[in-house]
Parts: structure tokens; C-alpha cells; sequence
């Protein structure tokens, strides 16, 4: 019997263009249900695909406090999810809900 080898899936992996990352973050935002820290983790996914290092030089953060702040064990601050929103060359936009 041969043996199925698997490997951990990892979104990051697959988020090449703008146009993927924002699709990505904008079905994570719909998914997200309030859950800011799961909206901070998606943040992570993509600073991942893209480059932490350099989206937290471009965020004006460190790498490490930019981990931690998009680990998904927390909520940061709505200025570092600005920040990062810019470094990844994604913009934050708004339109009327129903209600």
C-alpha cells in the first residue's frame, strides 16, 4: 500500500497579483462576521504572500510586531490595519449594506 503524502495548505502560496489578494481580503471581510482578528489574519496571508519583511517596511513596522499583529490571536489597531492595507497596495473601500 502506498502512502499519500500531503503537504500543509498555504494560501499565501496562491496570492500572486493585487487582483488575487484583493479578491482574497474582500471574500475574508464578507466571511468575517465582526471578527476582527480573523480579518487581521487575512491581512497575514497576503504580508506573507507579498513579502513580510518589506510590506512591514513599507507599513512603517517592525517584522515582528507586524507578525504579531496579524497572527490572528488578536485585534490591532484600525491604524495598523490602514497602514498595512496601504503597504500592500490594496485600498479599503465602503458601499451601502441593506437595512
Amino acid at each position: 500500500m502506498t502512502k499519500t503524502v500531503t503537504t500543509r495548505y498555504d494560501v499565501a502560496e496562491h496570492l500572486g497579483t493585487h487582483e488575487e489578494m484583493a479578491a482574497y481580503l474582500e471574500a475574508c471581510l464578507e466571511e468575517a462576521d465582526g471578527d476582527a482578528a480573523f480579518v487581521a489574519k487575512a491581512l497575514g496571508d497576503i504580508a506573507r504572500a507579498k513579502g513580510m519583511s518589506q510590506v512591514a517596511r513599507d507599513a512603517g513596522l517592525s517584522r515582528e510586531s507586524l507578525y504579531k499583529a496579524l497572527s490572528g490571536d488578536r485585534s490591532p489597531g484600525f491604524d495598523t490595519i490602514l497602514k498595512v492595507i496601504g503597504a500592500l497596495g490594496l485600498k479599503l473601500h465602503a458601499e451601502a449594506g441593506h437595512g
